[in-house]
């Protein structure tokens, strides 16, 4: 049994069934034939078909005979159907050397063409303001205050949900909104809206020079939440989207979504488009590599962890050592003039003072995360933004790139 072709086990089984069928019709024949046969009413017989229904059974008998004949031989005809159809299938199907399934791995050097490793400079050159999308860790303070130290202008923030210690690196009567004070950042915008006005009539009188320390940079976050409570958020985004860059008031819009709808802007896409660079940190990044349909730019997106993002179309890489030491900087200070006073906020006159009394050591991230619990809120990522800041004002030197970023003092 075990050797026959699938082929030979359904022939038998068509043999089988034939005989079946063919003895049921001898059967029934015999029967109709014996009935006709004999007539009641005149009590005779019709021999021929007598005859003929005599031979239908012998027939017909034959017939099962050989169907059971047929299931003695073999046996269990449905288990061995299945039977040997496993064994046929098996045979056919055996591979001849073992299936090798290769996945690809993730190349480490793998760099995307199309790389923006000066995102200040890619937002200057379309002149446009900035749609920072991100989720809670994304690093959007980190990205918020590289990009205002670049930019510069006086730096207002409105942020209902700020807590003490956030945008300590702005004076603290910049931060409007606190505790959900909505009247505070309503007022605050309609001033900024007066004040746009006020320039574009003084630049109309004078000229681009009335601009010269008039330059801000405007931060909204959860912009969201800004349009649902103040009548003046959605107004004070799209009066600044269209002219604000030429009067030198830079607005940056942080949400936690790339729809119009969240910044304001109802039915108004292009105005996103055509007036915001959007910058999408952490997951968005991703979804925005997967709407591109490239696995490979999410894979080195998240590879990168904060530091690698999407701007627009365009994947990013933000390297803290792009920050280097301006030349003017560098030059010491003579006897004949004094420096001047540098104003320090409490995270940077602690890392001064650990440099003073530590001179010639590096002071990295960890180290100041472990040496004081004032530092306990920040990301290392913060930290290090803080010490190239210290190094911009010629305030230490930097060391290392990334994640080895350091600062140590100079004098």
């Amino acid at each position: 049994m075990s050797e026959l072709h699938p082929s030979q086990v359904h022939l038998y089984l068509l043999m089988r069934d034939r005989a079946k069928i063919a003895s049921y019709l001898c059967l029934g024949s015999a029967i109709f034939a014996l009935a006709a046969a004999v007539d009641l009413n005149q009590k005779a017989v019709k021999p021929w078909l007598l005859t003929g229904a005599t031979a239908a059974l012998i027939g017909g008998i034959n017939l099962r005979k050989s169907a059971k004949q047929l299931g003695d031989s073999l046996g269990d005809i449905e288990i061995a159907s299945k039977h040997n159809f496993a064994v046929w299938v098996k045979a056919k199907t055996l591979p001849t050397a073992q299936l090798a399934v290769t996945v690809g791995s993730i190349d480490v050097n793998w760099q995307p063409e199309n790389l923006i490793t000066d995102p200040v400079n890619y937002i200057q050159q379309k002149q446009k303001h900035v749609a920072l999308i991100g989720g809670t860790g994304d690093g959007k303070s980190t990205f918020t205050q590289y990009l205002s130290s670049k930019i510069g202008g006086q730096v207002v923030v409105y942020d209902s949900d700020a807590k003490p210690d956030d945008w300590s690196w702005i004076p603290q009567e910049n931060v409007i909104g606190r505790k959900g004070n909505f009247a505070a950042i309503h007022e605050g915008m309609g001033n900024d809206l007066q004040q746009l006005a006020e320039l574009v009539e003084l630049r109309g009188d004078k000229g681009d020079k009335v601009l010269v320390g008039r330059e801000r940079f405007l931060i909204a976050e959860e912009f969201p939440i800004l349009v649902d409570e103040c009548d003046n958020a959605p107004v004070w985004l799209k009066k600044h989207a269209k002219r604000g860059r030429r009067y030198k008031q830079f607005i940056l819009a942080i949400a936690q979504n790339d729809t119009a709808e969240n910044f304001g802007l109802a039915g108004d896409k292009d105005t996103l488009y055509s007036c915001f660079c959007l910058v999408r940190l952490g997951q968005f990044a991703y979804e925005q590599a997967r709407r591109l349909k490239d696995p490979k730019l999410e894979q080195w997106l998240k590879a990168g962890g904060k530091k690698r993002f999407m701007v627009d179309d365009f994947p990013c890489e933000l390297d803290l050592s792009n920050w280097g030491i301006t030349p003017d900087a560098l030059l010491p200070a003579t006897d004949e003039e004094t420096p001047p006073k540098i104003d320090l906020n409490e995270y940077e006159q602690f890392i001064v003072d650990w440099g003073k009394s530590h001179p010639g050591e590096i002071l990295k991230a960890r180290i100041l995360l472990q040496a004081s619990r004032l530092f306990d809120r920040m990301t290392p990522d913060d930290i290090r933004i803080i010490f190239a800041s210290l190094a911009d004002r010629s305030l230490g030197a930097v060391e290392g790139t990334g994640d080895r970023l350091g600062w140590k003092w100079t004098q």
